[in-house]
């Protein structure tokens, strides 16, 4: 049997799912905080080893972040799933747009790899998708800015060979893009849980 909903209250169910995605991704400033502090530390390592022979100097601390992030969050959402049972449509939305984007990560590192080409600027560039979309969908403008500001880094990062440079503008990128929204979103978790 199929049920025609009013404007007002097709806007109420678009409005009640904003406010879940909101009270539910609020919980997602851990992940930023973690990655935007692991990439970072995963930045400056690679800028502080660039002359090492092997591994060390090719991008051996970009695996172990990637390697630890996926651990720690593997573990963090699997108790974070037991104790809240309730999934919603946009909780599902923002978890496929995240896992696309980590599997587009993951074919764009291995292309420019195999090409001899560092993968860092491209990265930069699509990391500025899923945090844009992101917030957009929760209506929060510090995440928007900061797909904005992966954006903008990604292009300088194309535009200069500097290593300084080029570290600078990823950190800085993380810094404004990840690390500040994550603390932002975190207030706000705790604002929702004293509500």
């Amino acid at each position: 049997m199929e049920q025609n909903m009013s404007a007002q209250e097709s806007l109420r169910l678009i409005e009640s799912m904003i406010g879940q995605a909101k009270k539910s991704f609020s919980r997602v400033s851990f992940y930023f905080l973690l990655w935007g502090g692991l990439l970072i530390a995963a930045m400056i390592a690679t800028y502080l080893l660039r002359d090492q022979p092997g591994a060390w100097g090719q991008g051996a601390p970009w695996g172990i972040a990637g390697m630890l992030g996926g651990i720690i969050s593997g573990v963090h959402g699997a108790q974070q799933g037991k104790r809240e049972l309730v999934n919603n449509p946009m909780d599902r939305i923002i978890g496929w747009l995240w896992s696309s984007f980590v599997i587009t990560m993951l074919i764009t590192i291995v292309c420019t790899v195999r090409n001899d080409h560092d993968p860092g600027a491209m990265i930069t560039l699509l990391t500025g998708i899923p945090t844009f979309m992101t917030g957009q969908i929760m209506r929060f403008r510090p995440l928007i800015i900061g797909g904005i500001l992966f954006w903008v880094a990604g292009i300088a990062m194309h535009l200069t060979g500097d290593p300084l440079v080029l570290t600078m503008l990823y950190c800085g990128a993380m810094l404004f893009g990840y690390i500040v929204p994550g603390f932002m979103l975190k207030h706000q978790e705790n604002v929702l849980r004293a509500a």
